[in-house]
C-alpha cells in the first residue's frame, strides 16, 4: 500500500539514489537545488558509485554524499556486505523523510528501500521490478531527454514549481592538474570508448594546429601512440575525474566527441558562460557537429539513456 507522501516543506532529510553512470550523474545535478529551493533546511545526501562521486562531490545543495561499493556487491557475501553497508554508511545519519530513486533499477530501489526512506518516489520507466518498491511513480512516458525526466520527479511528486531558470547544473571544484595549462587553454577530448565516436590520432592533431597558437590541453584515454604538434598538452591517461572536472570548469572552451566527459564540458559550460562543442569525423576528416549547453538539452548523448547499469 503505497504511502502519503510527506510535506517537501516539513521534511528534514531526503535522500537521491543516482550511483551512475558519467553523463546521468551530470543530467541529474540539477534536483539538489530545487529540493533546497523549496525546503532551504533540507539535508540532502546522494548515494553515488565511488567512481562518479566527484561529480557530486562540492555540490553546493548536497550535504552528504554517500558511496556505493557496487564492485564489493559480488559473490555469496554480497547481501550480507551490503546490509552491513546499509547499517554503516546509508542509515548513519537517520531514515530519510524522502527519497528519490532516479536510477530506477531494482539494486538503486533496494537501496532506497534499505534506508528506511518514509516514503520513495521513482519514474514510471523503471525496470527490474524497481517500481514495486516506490509510493509513488512520475509520468516520463514520451520524455526524451534524461534531464527532463529526472525533472519531473521533483515537479509530479513533490509538487515543486520552478522555471528553467532555477535548472543548474553545478560542478564543485575539482582536483587541480600540477602544472596547471595556461590561461586561456583549449580542452580537447578526442577519443571514447564508443564505437564509432572517436577521432583518429590524425583528427586529434589537426584540432591541435588549427587552434595553434592557443594551448590545447588534451585528455581522455587512448591506447596507441598520438603524436601532437607543439601548442598541445598531451594529457592523455593522465586524468582523474576529478581532474577533469577542475580542466572543464576553467578552460576557454571545451572540444569533445560524444562521450560522458562532453556532459561534465556542456555542465562547466552552463555555470561557468564557456563554450562546449561535441565533434566528429567525416572521411578521416574533423568536423564540428553542434553546440552543446544542458540548458537547451543539446547533448546527443543525453537523450534518453538505452542503458542504466
Amino acid at each position: 500500500m503505497a504511502r502519503a507522501r510527506p510535506s517537501i516543506e516539513e521534511a528534514r532529510r531526503a535522500l537521491i539514489v543516482k550511483p551512475s553512470s558519467l553523463g546521468d550523474v551530470v543530467h541529474a545535478l540539477p534536483i539538489p537545488g530545487l529540493l533546497k529551493m523549496a525546503n532551504p533546511d533540507l539535508r540532502i545526501a546522494w548515494v553515488a558509485n565511488p567512481e562518479w562521486a566527484p561529480l557530486v562531490a562540492g555540490h553546493p545543495h548536497v550535504d552528504e554524499v554517500i558511496e556505493f561499493p557496487r564492485r564489493a556487491m559480488r559473490g555469496l557475501a554480497a547481501p550480507a556486505r551490503f546490509w552491513r553497508w546499509a547499517k554503516s554508511a546509508l542509515r548513519a545519519g537517520g531514515a530519510p523523510d524522502l527519497c528519490l530513486d532516479l536510477q530506477c533499477l531494482f539494486r538503486s530501489a533496494l537501496i532506497a528501500k534499505a534506508s528506511g526512506a518514509r516514503w520513495i518516489g521513482g519514474l514510471s520507466d523503471a525496470r527490474e521490478g524497481a517500481g514495486l518498491f516506490y509510493d509513488a511513480s512520475a509520468d516520463v512516458a514520451g520524455i526524451a531527454h534524461a534531464v527532463d525526466r529526472y525533472l519531473a520527479a521533483p515537479r509530479q511528486l513533490l509538487g515543486i514549481d520552478f522555471s528553467a531558470a532555477d535548472v543548474a547544473f553545478p560542478l564543485g571544484e575539482g582536483e587541480p592538474v600540477t602544472p596547471a595549462p595556461p590561461d586561456g587553454f583549449v580542452l580537447l577530448h578526442p577519443f571514447s570508448r564508443g564505437g564509432g565516436k572517436s577521432l583518429d590520432p590524425a583528427a586529434a592533431a589537426a584540432y591541435c594546429g588549427a587552434l595553434a597558437p592557443r594551448p590545447v590541453a588534451v585528455v581522455g584515454r587512448f591506447d596507441a601512440p598520438c603524436p601532437l604538434p607543439g601548442n598541445a598538452i598531451d594529457l592523455l591517461n593522465q586524468t582523474s575525474l576529478a581532474q577533469l572536472i577542475w580542466l572543464a570548469r576553467r578552460a576557454a572552451f571545451t572540444i569533445s566527441v560524444d562521450s560522458g566527459p562532453l556532459h561534465i564540458a556542456a555542465a562547466a559550460a552552463a555555470a561557468h558562460a564557456r563554450a562546449a562543442y561535441m565533434v566528429g569525423s567525416a572521411e578521416g576528416r574533423p568536423v564540428c557537429q553542434s553546440r552543446v549547453g544542458l540548458e537547451g538539452r543539446r547533448v546527443s548523448a543525453g537523450r534518453r539513456a538505452a542503458r542504466r547499469s
